[in-house]
């Protein structure tokens, strides 16, 4: 379990993939769902509004996403994803999203009892956080 939870890793595949940072393509998808500030962003990232900075010029210098004054904070800028952007948050996700090889080659029989397993493992983790607070 742990190899497979470790040495699974598919945020470097994703970077190679679209040609941008893990921290570059995270920044992408959370602006897919919302427009934010960047202030928002970073705070969302757990990033530091510097390093947000320099991230949110990057992809806007790659046309990713643009910057545009705040309708209601002129102090702010609103963060949003342009077409270009949304087509390489896509990609990324299609690669962080896809299973590891040797699950896909598990008979379909395997992968219930997995689930069943998986699900009463992740029950439990539920109930024993709920019984320590």
């Amino acid at each position: 379990m742990r190899a497979l939870v470790l040495d699974y890793d598919r945020r470097r595949e994703a970077s190679v993939e679209v040609g941008l940072s893990f921290m570059r393509i995270k920044a992408l998808r959370e602006l897919a769902d919302e427009a934010m500030t960047m202030s928002e962003l970073a705070s969302r990232l757990f990033a530091d509004p510097p390093y947000m900075t320099l991230i949110a010029s990057d992809l806007e210098e790659r046309g990713l996403i643009s910057r545009a004054p705040h309708p209601r904070d002129g102090r702010a800028k609103l963060l949003s994803i342009t077409p270009p952007g949304r087509d390489v948050a896509a990609a990324a996700g299609r690669v962080l999203n896809e299973p590891p090889a040797a699950l896909c080659d598990l008979p379909d029989g395997d992968l219930r009892e997995l689930a069943r397993i998986l699900g009463q493992v992740a029950g439990a983790g539920h109930m024993s956080s709920r019984s320590s607070a």
